[in-house]
């Protein structure tokens, strides 16, 4: 649902700035089918750098405090 409504906001933007509903209203039907793959992988992605960032933290704050 959510999907839905955020390519009909992105069909709207796009029709409103081009001035022809028609490229718009595709546009903003394949939005969140693009969405969904594009972000599928970056996501994963950003989320694996976030842990692999923690643990580095963790592991040189570990190595300070010893010392």
């Amino acid at each position: 649902m959510l999907g839905r409504i955020a390519g009909a906001v992105i069909g709207k933007r796009i029709a409103d700035r081009y001035g022809s509903g028609g490229r718009g209203m595709i546009i903003g039907a394949l939005a969140p089918a693009l969405a969904r793959r594009a972000f599928g992988p970056l996501g994963l992605a950003l989320a694996g750098g976030y842990v692999a960032k923690k643990v580095y933290d963790n592991r040189k704050r570990r190595t300070r405090d010893t010392y």
